[in-house]
């Protein structure tokens, strides 16, 4: 027999057994929820002075031995047992039976409960509790939620004497309002710059609430409202479900944004989309379902089925993904019940960038049309002059033009165009270009491009120094000035994207992953970023680099 002696770890099979290490307490909840154990390890922090609670995953106790060892130096000494039993008797019919004549043995108080939302009688049959006691326990759980978690501890602290009977379990609602949080500390800043309050809404699952796992979501109103939008945030079962439709109408106010938690798709089962209605952008995004170390260390990012489910089959209903901005935390030792929970893991960076990319759509839809700045940039690959803009099948040239003049004609402020795209392609092939360094274009100093270049992390700049040296020595570069290929149509500019190799083996250096880019690709986006100040960029044509970049 090998015996692991540890406090955590699900065992593959019965080849090995598990002892948990926990001492008595005197009430122990087991269950096969890692939602659950946590929510409950957070109900335990907010109480006081209750008695001792224990909580154990049934994933750890699947060896004969391992249920001895537990039965032996833990649940003996408790006064009250709480077992969430998914699957029925016979999903664990060892542990049952040993729990119940133990509990019968000592006189412990027992529940017996369906790991599920449905009543099982047969298997509650196996409580040492009366039926209605077992069943008002097993309420608090279903519902779910912090303030029923609060309840069904205070409840478990009244069967053992100690204090009043806390109200029957409140159903969740199965949609409605989280939490508003009007905008904050850059308010100030909004208003002096003319531009009205941005509202924001996420959107996320119900079960988040009943597993208390909102850490991504408070990060996420926090990191909106101090952006200076409002922000608040709704749960809802589906987007499918009717209830959860009205609960959305109710109570999403005017949002200018929408960040979109849910999976899988509206559009597939035929149905209306209840976001459709506040015509403004969704961006989607994740609650990662593999820890940051899996997704770090795989070539692909996220697994298959949140790839599928929070990625894919939402772009079917339009929604523009972000990231994923938490993962499951690797198991944290919660000392107060002696068990290792899972819970979400938000990342502050990626919290960040969803929220600004949030502020930055927003700010797009809120800007009135005259005053709103838009970048569209040309594929060129190869990269020669005749090249410029492909597209098969495609008349990248007239169709950049067919945008300019649907522009102009909403109210942007884009003055004389040329007649045609071929007149399009030769003004941009009168300056510089991949192929050629000729006069024209727009200037980026070399000292404001070092400045933008300083602010990448140091990884990247090291990278790209060594690749292509000094910026200086750019070909891009002409009297201390990048010169870049950019046409510029009032608050409009027409760019060529800039090659990732400089025809140095022009195939292989386009689609190498690996390759960093030029100091004259960089250049051209801190123009359109921090000088030109797009606030959106449309890349056209076939072939753009950006999906090859590292």
């Amino acid at each position: 027999m090998h015996l692991l002696a540890t406090y955590s770890g699900s065992i593959g099979g019965a080849a090995q057994a598990v002892d948990l290490k926990q001492t008595p307490g005197e009430i122990v909840v087991i269950s096969a929820a890692d939602s659950e154990l946590a929510a409950l390890a957070q109900a335990h922090d907010r109480s006081a002075g209750g008695p001792s609670l224990r909580l154990a995953s049934l994933l750890q106790l699947q060896h004969n031995y391992s249920v001895d060892l537990y039965l032996e130096k833990t649940l003996a000494e408790a006064k009250l047992i709480v077992l969430r039993l998914l699957g029925g008797e016979s999903y664990w019919s060892y542990g049952l039976a040993e729990v119940a004549a133990l509990a019968r043995a000592r006189g412990i108080r027992l529940a017996v409960l369906p790991g599920d939302r449905t009543p099982d009688p047969a298997l509650m049959a196996h409580s040492t509790l009366p039926a209605g006691e077992a069943e008002r326990l097993r309420g608090y759980l279903v519902q779910g939620g912090p303030d029923n978690l609060d309840g069904f501890l205070r409840y478990c602290a009244h069967l053992l004497g100690r204090g009043e009977a806390p109200p029957a379990a409140e159903p969740l609602p199965v949609a409605g309002l989280y939490r508003h949080l009007p905008s904050c500390r850059l308010e100030g800043k909004r208003a002096a710059g003319g531009l009205p309050s941005a509202q924001a809404l996420i959107i996320f699952y119900r079960a988040v609430i009943e597993g208390g796992l909102t850490a991504p979501v408070d990060a996420l109103l926090d990191a909106l409202a101090t952006r200076g939008l409002d922000a608040r945030a709704i749960f809802v079962a589906s987007l499918k479900d009717a209830a959860s439709a009205q609960a959305i109408a109710a109570h999403a106010g005017a949002p200018d944004v929408i960040v979109n938690a849910t999976s899988f798709a509206v559009s597939s089962g035929g149905g209306d989309d209840p976001l459709g209605p506040f015509d403004c952008p969704v961006l989607q995004t994740v609650f990662a379902s593999s820890s940051e170390a899996e997704w770090a260390a795989s070539a692909q990012g996220l697994g298959s089925r949140d790839l599928a489910m929070g990625v894919v089959l939402p772009e079917l209903d339009g929604r523009i993904f972000t990231r994923a901005v938490s993962f499951k935390a690797e198991a944290q030792f919660h000392a107060g019940t002696q068990c290792r929970v899972i819970t979400y893991q938000p990342m502050a960076s990626r919290i960040a960038f969803v929220a600004d990319l949030a502020a930055a759509w927003a700010n797009l839809r809120l800007t009135p049309a005259p005053a709103r700045k838009l970048a569209i940039v040309l594929a060129n690959y190869p990269n020669r002059d005749g090249r410029i803009g492909n597209g098969v099948g495609y008349d990248t040239p007239a169709s950049t033009l067919a945008i300019l003049q649907a522009l102009a004609a909403t109210g942007y402020t884009i003055p004389a165009l040329p007649d045609t795209g071929n007149e399009l392609i030769e003004a941009l092939q009168a300056g510089p270009t991949n192929a050629a360094r000729r006069a024209g274009g727009v200037a980026l100093t070399l000292a404001d491009y070092r400045q933008a270049f300083a602010a990448l992390p140091a990884e990247v700049r090291a990278e790209v120094s060594a690749r292509w040296g000094d910026p200086a020595a750019d070909p891009f570069v002409v009297d201390g000035a990048f010169h870049l290929p950019v046409l510029m149509y009032g608050n409009a500019a027409v760019a060529i994207q800039p090659a990732r190799g400089y025809n140095i083996d022009p195939k292989g250096s386009y689609h190498d992953p690996a390759l960093v880019p030029p100091h004259g690709y960089f250049a051209l986006y801190f123009w359109l970023r921090h000088h030109f100040a797009a606030q959106a960029v449309i890349h056209n044509g076939k072939h753009g680099t950006l999906e090859w970049l590292p």
